[in-house]
């Protein structure tokens, strides 16, 4: 038969070891043989500390221990993403993971909550979400050790340190039978199909391979330099391009949740590990020159840097195809968005399981990565619309750059959900989208866009009675978060 007998990785990094891992660990058993290649002298870029909760998920069914990987990593536990001053200065709102209420007489709590609203006898919808307030109280407990409680829907992801989390999945694949070394690619080969036939690097060293899996990071090699995949540039969209990242020690209590602050030139992360503090400030370099970020970013450090901050260079966007002939492009090298919602690995996991799905052999038949392909970028599209959002509903007027945002395109994608979410409150919600329901409806409520009306389904509800099971659900879901541990205290008992 023609099954793979050798794929061949190109880089390490986020991208690269966690393909390592999920492959190692499905292709377990077969005789395919994986190999990976990375640079002596590239280091991680740890831009992307902070992830979503299906990445706990893939931890898992690797058969990754949790909490051994969140000891390993410096983890600390993410309940979402608070967002200050980005629909106005001064104003403050959280994107919260799990579930915002709970069906009323199984009518949809949000349409619920609309027809209270109106009458004034509704609390903020952030209220009803178990993971807003744990956050906002600094509490953690695991969800599935309460179900069936008032917290029983909430959700959380993981804040990791990139670079452990890499050295974590390296062991992790090697212990399975991943062959590992050292080397630069000097020269790709390909075969007279399109196919690359082999690498040689620059000791000398051939490398051949069925199939390759380019992990090269921003430089491309294999898509963008052997292949010639163009780029989709999305920077009409997306404007920030630059990025100051540093890292200071801890002070205070490690906060259960991501912090993005709008700037004057784009907007700032606050990311808590246990051991340490991860910062940036994501920019438009139209807007603010590196000077001037690196003053800003320095200005709000209240803690120790560990070390000087760096200058990351990105152009958002994607290439065209991530997967032509027998090469897949993962992470960097296939695309970049900025990290607003943390979205960096999870496009890196969503990359390798769906070539798991599309598995070819060596021939690799064009309808594979044609589905491949057209699946990818629906992710990607999907992330940037929901990025873009916190962008074209901003209300800030008060300098350039948030002045440009007002005059930013929107795609027919977005520009269909906002219609439809101010007609009624709906949202357009497919099976494997990232962001549920829930999660717009933070965004859009967070920055002040209101729906014009709710379903006429929920009138058949009587409004005491809705009143009741609103003022109830709020007040049992602050009730129990009192009772929980700090999150500091959680990550100590699990440490100890």
């Amino acid at each position: 038969m023609s099954a793979l007998r050798t794929i061949v990785i190109l880089g390490g990094g986020t991208s690269g070891w966690l393909a390592a891992a999920v492959l190692s660990h499905h292709l377990k058993g077969s005789n395919t043989q994986l190999r990976l290649i990375e640079a002596e002298d590239v280091s991680t870029i740890g831009i992307g500390e902070s992830t979503v909760p299906p990445f706990v998920g893939l931890i898992k069914s690797l058969g990754i221990n949790e909490q051994e990987f969140i000891a390993a990593t410096n983890a600390s536990y993410k309940l979402g993403i608070e967002f200050l001053d980005w629909g106005n200065k001064q104003q403050r709102y959280f994107h919260p993971f799990g579930v915002i209420g709970s069906r009323i007489e199984n009518q949809d709590f949000y349409q619920c909550w609309l027809k209270a609203r109106q009458t004034g006898h509704a609390a903020a919808l952030e209220n009803y979400s178990p993971c807003q307030v744990m956050a906002q109280n600094g509490r953690f407990w695991l969800p599935s050790h309460a179900q069936n409680t008032p917290i029983g829907g909430a959700n959380y992801a993981l804040h990791v340190d990139a670079t452990l989390a890499a050295q974590y999945l390296k062991k992790f694949a090697c212990a399975r039978g991943l062959q590992h070394s050292f080397g630069k690619v000097q020269q790709v080969n390909r075969s007279a199909n399109g196919f690359i036939s082999d690498l040689i690097l620059h000791n000398g060293e051939q490398i051949a391979g069925d199939f390759f899996i380019d992990c090269s990071g921003f430089n491309s090699v294999l898509t963008a330099n052997a292949l010639g995949v163009e780029f989709n540039d999305w920077s009409q969209y997306l404007p920030c391009d630059r990025a100051i990242v540093a890292r200071t020690t801890t002070t205070g209590p490690t906060a259960p949740y991501t912090q993005a602050r709008a700037r004057e030139a784009g907007w700032s992360w606050r990311i808590p590990l246990q051991n340490r503090v991860g910062r940036g400030y994501v920019y438009s370099s139209q807007f603010c020159s590196d000077t001037q970020a690196r003053a800003t970013l320095l200005k709000h450090v209240d803690a120790p840097l560990i070390d000087e901050p760096r200058l990351l260079q990105f152009t958002t966007g994607h290439r065209c195809e991530f997967w032509r002939h027998n090469c897949l492009a993962l992470g960097l090298a296939g695309g970049f968005i900025e990290p607003l919602e943390a979205t960096a690995i999870h496009l890196i996991a969503r990359g390798i399981d769906a070539f798991l799905q599309f598995l070819p052999d060596r021939h690799c038949h064009p309808s594979l990565s044609k589905h491949y392909n057209r699946r990818m970028i629906q992710d990607y599209e999907e992330v940037r619309d929901f990025i873009l959002l916190h962008y074209v509903t901003s209300q800030r007027l008060d300098t350039a750059f948030w002045r440009h945002c007002q005059t930013l395109p929107v795609p027919n994608s977005l520009q269909e959900r906002i219609e439809l979410f101010l007609a009624q409150g709906l949202i357009s919600e497919q099976h494997e989208q990232l962001f549920r329901s829930s999660s717009w409806q933070s965004v859009f409520e967070g920055m002040g866009i209101k729906p014009q009306n709710y379903s006429p389904r929920v009138d058949s509800l009587d409004a005491q009675v809705l009143t009741q099971n609103l003022a109830k659900a709020e007040a049992a879901i602050l009730a129990m978060v009192k009772t929980l541990p700090s999150h500091d205290e959680f990550l100590r008992r699990k440490n100890g």
